[in-house]
């Protein structure tokens, strides 16, 4: 029985067992780790009344906090966001195993052999927010990669998550692997994630899901070494040679599908030829779809759009606002975004090639697009099966974090009795 009033030995006990458990995991076969995954997804589904069930009480204490729309839409879970939580699971069950994987190998003049081979890196510490499927995917992805894991959950997603973290533990159980590899933190108290960020020597990687405050946070406090996820201030540029249909379609999606997904487009750079024509249609569509437009002094004066103010360059919404902008060409929407970016994703709509390739050569975030829409930017859409997010720097892994970016490597390097002159 785990004593929850005192926390720094709560976290210590938890974090030997994590490291125990990953010295287990390091070797375990690929198949025994995709019997907990698909095991995991059949008690998924078995107790989806209980998930949902837990999950209506985490919302109506969100709705009594006054949580904002977004908020309440990234911890909802429903019958059909249940089944691709499942889904993710078996999805990490069939992706080739990354441990053991060779990266290079080559032979040496000497007589050495030497090869680069992906190793996990240990025990992971995820601390996220209010998304209960996280608890799934990172449980999934660390476990494909032979990790262990330490879950500290929001805790406006406690009963959520908890219902199905014992899922991932029926998996487990089911493969014979140590409970102990994806644990959930069973306290709210906000004491836990300090003394994560703290564990040097038990805790190798801290990944971060959540707003750019709690991100904020663990950059500054953190003595592990982190993944950043930071905010998706996520541009699309509609370049003069975009064709309208295309645009219209990728535009819409963007902004709409989902507004409190890190994919959602925030700001809409238009170029100045087609400001009157497709820019004007483009405003009036997301006007009529009820997303809230701040305009330009340009497109302000376009019915129904409201003027923008200098702080509205550069923001996480996650809500249905839109920032619109009117550029002079492609140099200029590129300039905008290394100004108020944020590195995530940004997107160019245009049939100009060369333009298209200046945007992908010159735009330094972690997914650029072309022609296509940025709610794609996520692991599961990439074939990784699920992700534990999106890191937005530029050391070990960048983009979507799936279980190979959740590994490092060694050098395995053989002889015969070989000497060095």
């Amino acid at each position: 029985m785990k004593d929850m009033t005192n926390i720094p030995a709560l976290m210590a006990q938890i974090g030997a067992c994590a490291r125990a458990a990953a010295t287990e995991l390091s070797i375990v076969p690929s198949a025994q780790k995709d019997v907990a995954l698909r095991a995991a997804a059949d008690a998924i589904e078995a107790r989806s009344a209980a998930i949902l069930m837990a999950n209506a009480a985490d919302l109506d204490a969100a709705r009594e906090k006054g949580l904002s729309a977004a908020m309440i839409d990234r911890l909802t879970l429903d019958a059909d966001r249940i089944k691709g939580i499942a889904d993710g699971l078996r999805a990490v069950a069939d992706q080739p195993d990354p441990v053991g994987e060779v990266l290079a190998e080559w032979n040496q003049p000497t007589g050495l052999n030497i090869r680069r081979v992906r190793t996990p890196l240990g025990v992971i510490g995820v601390i996220y927010e209010s998304r209960p499927n996280v608890t799934a995917d990172a449980g999934a992805l660390c476990l494909k990669s032979g990790n262990a894991v330490i879950l500290r959950g929001g805790s406006e997603s406690f009963q959520s998550s908890s219902a199905i973290h014992a899922c991932l533990i029926e998996g487990l159980r089911a493969a014979d692997l140590p409970e102990e590899a994806i644990q959930l933190v069973p306290t709210r108290d906000r004491a836990a994630v300090s003394e994560m960020l703290t564990m040097t020597g038990v805790i190798d990687v801290i990944v971060p899901r959540g707003g750019k405050g709690l991100v904020g946070l663990v950059q500054r406090e953190a003595r592990v070494p982190v993944f950043a996820h930071l905010e998706g201030i996520v541009h699309i540029y509609v370049d003069a040679a975009a064709d309208p249909q295309k645009a219209m379609d990728v535009v819409l999606n963007a902004k709409t599908r989902r507004t409190g997904v890190c994919g959602a487009a925030e700001c809409l750079l238009i170029h100045r030829d087609i400001a009157e024509g497709l820019g004007r249609a483009l405003i009036e569509a997301l006007l009529e779809a009820g997303v809230e437009v701040r305009a330009d002094s340009t497109l302000s004066a376009i019915p129904g759009s409201v003027p923008a103010t200098d702080a509205d360059w550069g923001c996480e919404y996650l809500d249905s606002i839109i920032v619109a902008r009117v550029v002079p060409d492609v140099v200029a929407a590129i300039g905008h975004i290394g100004q108020f970016g944020s590195d995530h994703t940004d997107c160019i709509l245009t049939e100009d090639t060369a333009a298209a390739a200046m945007f992908f050569a010159e735009v330094d975030s972690a997914i650029v697009m072309h022609n296509a829409s940025t709610q794609f930017a996520d692991g599961g859409e990439f074939g990784m099966g699920a992700e534990i997010g999106i890191a937005t720097g530029k050391l070990h892994a960048r983009g979507p974090v799936g279980a190979a970016q959740l590994t490092s490597f060694k050098y395995l390097v053989v002889g015969d009795g070989t000497v060095r002159a």
